[in-house]
Parts: C-alpha cells; structure tokens; sequence
C-alpha cells in the first residue's frame, strides 16, 4: 500500500500546542488546502462546491517516528488515566491517520491550481491531507451517537482581557492586516489549551499564531489575560 499526500495545509497553526483538540471548536480560524500537482484539476472538485462542510483525512505528521503503544493517556483525564488507543484520538497510532470534519468555505480554482478555503479546522501548518471526502449529512450525522469519554463540550466562560500593550499591539495588526486576530485568540484560549494536569494560574504560557507569539495565563476566578503578542524574530 502505496499513500501519497493529495494536498498541503497553510493554517496559521504554527505549532501543536494551542490547536484545538478537535475540528470545530475556532470557527474563525480559516486554513487553505493547497493540492498538489498531480491532483489539482479542476475536474477533481467538480461538484464538491455543493457541500457545506467536507472529512479531511491526514497525517499526524509531527508523530510519524514515535511509534505507538496500545495504550495511551488523554489529556481530557488528565494524563493520569490510561485508555485503549482504539478509544482515543491520540495521534500516536499504529497509522497516523487523522480525520476532521471541517466547513468548507470556498473553492479557489486559479489556472490548474485548486485550493480549498475552509475553516475550524485543528490542523497545523504543513499537515499532509491524504484524502477529501463530501460530509454527507444523512449518514455521517447520527444524533443518537453517544461516547462516556467525551459526551459535551463546553468551552471556557471565562472573560478574555488583554493588557494595553497587548491591545496596542493587536490594534496595529488588525489595522494593517485582515485579519480577525482578537477573535482568534479568544476562541482558541476558550478551548484552554492547558494541559489537564496543569492550571497554575500564575504562569504564563505561550502559543504561535500565525507570524505571532502569545503569551497569556488563565485563573479560574479573574479570568484569561494576554500578555503580550509578538512578532516571531
């Protein structure tokens, strides 16, 4: 069995930490799936333009060459529990296949080039994507599915505030660039990509976003601040 990757992800997803640990969860996060040469005919899309939202299957590529074991810990169970790698969404399988569900936003058809716009997609940049598939809802939407482990989600309600060099910094960027850069960084702080076992609030974490470093801290009480946003050097 022979897999080649059909396409390329472009997402201002620089780095694992901070992506949401599923599709859907930063709807104002867009990606571009660039196909590759051998793929990118226009007669390859035809029709998908019909849908509203697509199944992305990739590739962990980050964790290729680190082997897998039957069991895993989720981070949901606060990497104390150990669960079944069939029962999980861990990257760390014996393929490192993933597959999100994502909204699709538009098609971009330039010469023989074709790209995908879509978005709340939890994928990093320069993910592999080794298939696109039409999300068909009377089949693929089954309200009756059920799973213990992760039966709701519910985001942080807590208030986002930014300090006033973070806000100043923010405020050029928005003004220089299209982009939706405070909407951003509130969904995916929501999301508290902290990990289970970690909630001191008095430190303070970072994230890449986009050409940008976050550094922010959550406190359960007065809420999640923003440090600062940086241009990466």
């Amino acid at each position: 069995m022979n897999i080649q990757p059909i396409a390329f992800v472009q997402s201002g997803f620089k780095e694992k930490f901070g992506i949401p640990r599923q599709p859907g969860l930063v709807n104002t996060m867009q990606s571009r799936i660039v196909l590759e040469a051998a793929y990118s005919s226009p007669d390859a899309v035809r029709g998908l333009e019909g849908c509203s939202h697509v199944w992305l299957v990739f590739i962990f590529s980050e964790c290729v060459d680190k082997g897998w074991k039957p069991t895993v810990r989720p981070p949901r169970l606060g990497g104390n529990e150990r669960r079944g790698v069939f029962a999980t969404r861990s990257p760390f399988r014996p393929n490192p296949i993933g597959l999100s569900a994502v909204t699709l936003d538009s098609i971009e058809i330039t010469g023989q080039q074709v790209s995908l716009l879509v978005s709340g997609a939890d994928l990093m940049d320069g993910t592999p994507i080794v298939d696109i598939k039409p999300y068909v809802p009377y089949s693929d939407c089954l309200p009756e599915a059920h799973f213990a482990l992760a039966e709701n989600y519910q985001p942080l309600s807590l208030a986002v505030s930014f300090s006033p060099e973070a806000q100043q910094q923010l405020n050029e960027i928005e003004r220089t660039q299209a982009l939706p850069l405070k909407a951003q960084i509130t969904e995916i702080l929501r999301c508290d990509p902290r990990p289970a076992y970690q909630r001191d609030p008095n430190r303070c974490y970072g994230i890449r976003l986009h050409d940008y470093n976050i550094r922010w801290s959550i406190d359960d009480i007065t809420g999640i601040y923003v440090h600062t946003i940086d241009h990466c050097a």
